[in-house]
C-alpha cells in the first residue's frame, strides 16, 4: 500500500467517526470567541506543528496564541535533547505557568502518545485555572502505553474532549518489504485535517451568529495586509506572538 492510499483510507475513518466530536470542539470555541475568549495550542515537539498550523494562517482563526516553549521545537540542537525535556516532570508544569490563559479561554493539546509529562501537566494546569481542555491524540495508541510517570494520567483521561486522529500505534502508516518499522507518519495529516475542519465549522458559526468571523487572509493576496491589519488590532496585546 503506497503512503497515498493509506493516508486517504485513514482521514475517511477520521471523517466517518470525528464529526460529533469535531462538531462539539467548534460550538465551544465558537463560543468562546464570541464571548471574547481566545484559542490557545500546545503540541511537544512534531506535535506543535499544529500549533504553527493554526497560528497566522490564511484561511485561519485570528485569536489564536500558540504555546511554542523553548526545548521543544524541532530547531531544538541536538533535537534528540526535544524527547528528553517532553518526559522530564515539572517542565510542563512550568510551560503552562507562564502562558496567559484565562478562565473561559480554550486550550487544543496535541501528543499522538499522550503519554509524556510535558502534555499531560500543560493540560492539567490549563484546567486548574478554568480553561476547556480539548485533545488531539490517538486512542490506539495511547492506550497502548503506559504513562511515563508512575501515577500520571495519560492526556486522553484528562480532557474535557478527545479528537481522535485514528494514528496507529508507532505513528507510521506503510509497511516496507524488508524493513521492520514502517514509514510515512499519520498524525500530522490527520490532525491538520481534523482541526482546520473544526476552524471551518467555527467560521461557519460565528457567521451565523454575529455576521463575521475574525480570519486571516493570505497575506499575499492584494487587500491581504489591509483584511489583516483590521482584525490584529481588534486583538493587539492578546496575541502573544506580537
Amino acid at each position: 500500500m503506497d503512503y497515498l492510499t493509506a493516508a486517504i483510507e485513514l482521514l475517511q475513518r477520521v471523517r466517518a467517526a470525528e464529526q460529533d466530536a469535531i462538531e462539539r470542539a467548534a460550538q465551544v470555541i465558537a463560543g468562546a470567541i464570541q464571548a471574547d475568549h481566545l484559542l490557545y495550542v500546545f503540541g511537544p515537539t512534531h506535535a506543535g506543528m499544529l500549533a504553527q498550523e493554526l497560528c497566522y494562517r490564511a484561511g485561519g482563526l485570528v485569536p489564536v496564541n500558540p504555546i511554542l516553549p523553548p526545548g521543544l521545537t524541532t530547531d531544538v540542537r541536538p533535537i534528540t535533547l526535544t524527547s528528553q525535556l517532553e518526559r522530564l516532570p515539572g517542565f510542563g508544569a512550568q510551560i503552562i505557568a507562564h502562558a496567559p490563559l484565562e478562565a473561559g479561554d480554550v486550550l487544543i493539546v496535541h501528543s499522538v502518545s499522550g503519554r509524556n509529562a510535558a502534555a499531560v501537566e500543560v493540560a492539567q494546569g490549563a484546567k486548574e485555572r478554568g480553561v476547556y481542555l480539548i485533545v488531539v491524540t490517538s486512542l490506539e495508541y495511547s492506550r497502548s502505553v503506559p504513562p511515563r510517570q508512575p501515577g500520571m494520567p495519560r492526556l486522553f483521561e484528562v480532557a474535557d474532549l478527545v479528537l481522535d486522529n485514528h494514528a496507529p500505534v508507532g505513528d507510521a502508516l506503510v509497511e516496507v518489504p524488508g524493513l521492520s518499522q514502517k514509514v510515512g507518519s499519520a498524525s500530522t495529516i490527520t490532525g491538520v485535517a481534523i482541526l482546520n475542519t473544526v476552524v471551518a465549522r467555527v467560521a461557519e458559526l460565528l457567521v451565523e451568529r454575529t455576521g463575521d468571523a475574525p480570519i486571516f487572509k493570505s497575506a499575499n493576496l492584494d487587500g491581504g495586509d489591509e483584511h489583516n491589519r483590521r482584525w490584529l488590532e481588534k486583538y493587539r496585546g492578546r496575541l502573544t506572538y506580537l
